[in-house]
């Protein structure tokens, strides 16, 4: 499994001269950072619409479900459990469908081309997820620390603000950061609504230069290394939070 990721990594610092030599070299015996200097000439600005649009994701996403996951597990609404069927069978719909249809509607809106409609779009994929994650973790909060904010006066948005929330760490991050990745990797969306504007994301930015330059390997694959840094830092550092946010809610005491 991590032998692509080597060989990335391996081909990004291989000379030009050395591209296509048999057999290939299995070590960078003469590395070059020739890819590298193009990529941060060429690719910049694909990665910082890429993180603008990933940390708007996040943004609009725990806005709308952290909410909607209390709502579910602590307020339990009329209706509550068709609207969670209803959320799992969205995750169901194959991206593409779901891009189709957005195109039609971003045309008649004027959102085409627009880095803030890909947030919205990407936000579609995450939402129902996120929902699904804050409910099973905020259910299983006591409900004798949500009537001790009752008694104390506190009505349901300053309980959700003041105590639900704080303690829903853990959800929260892992919530963010599958936001997040799905954002920063979304191709679908990116190719299908966003195919001509002027800040685009980094994943039409690889495909952009593997037209433009399908001979230069060596920066094509740097541009990859270089896309994939941010998701791998942040699964490091979150990596036990998520493990934490997504078996919330598995078992019951």
């Amino acid at each position: 499994m991590l032998f692509p990721v080597y060989w990335m990594l391996n081909v990004s610092l291989t000379p030009q001269r050395d591209m296509r030599r048999t057999p290939p070299d299995l070590f960078p015996l003469h590395p070059t950072f020739e890819g590298y200097r193009a990529v941060l000439d060429d690719q910049l600005p694909f990665l910082g619409t890429s993180l603008l649009i990933g940390l708007g994701t996040v943004v609009l996403t725990l806005v709308l479900a952290a909410p909607a996951g209390y709502a579910l597990a602590k307020l339990r609404p009329l209706g509550g459990g068709a609207l969670g069927l209803f959320l799992l069978v969205a995750q169901m719909i194959p991206g593409i469908v779901m891009a189709m249809g957005f195109y039609g509607f971003f045309l008649d809106l004027g959102l085409l081309n627009a880095w803030w409609g890909l947030i919205i779009a990407d936000s579609t994929i995450a939402v129902p997820f996120a929902v699904m994650i804050f409910t099973a973790f905020m259910s299983g909060i006591p409900d004798e620390l949500v009537s001790a904010a009752r008694i104390d006066g506190a009505g349901s948005l300053r309980t959700f603000w003041s105590v639900v929330l704080p303690v829903s760490r853990n959800a929260l991050v892992t919530v963010s950061l599958f936001s997040f990745l799905w954002a920063w990797s979304d191709f679908v969306f990116a190719t299908t609504l966003d195919g001509g504007g002027d800040l685009r994301p980094i994943t039409l930015g690889i495909y952009k230069y593997i037209g433009n330059n399908n001979q230069e390997w060596n920066a094509i694959m740097a541009t990859a290394v270089l896309a994939s840094i941010p998701a791998a830092v942040l699964l490091v550092l979150a990596q036990r939070y998520v493990a934490a946010g997504v078996t919330a809610g598995a078992v019951k005491d």
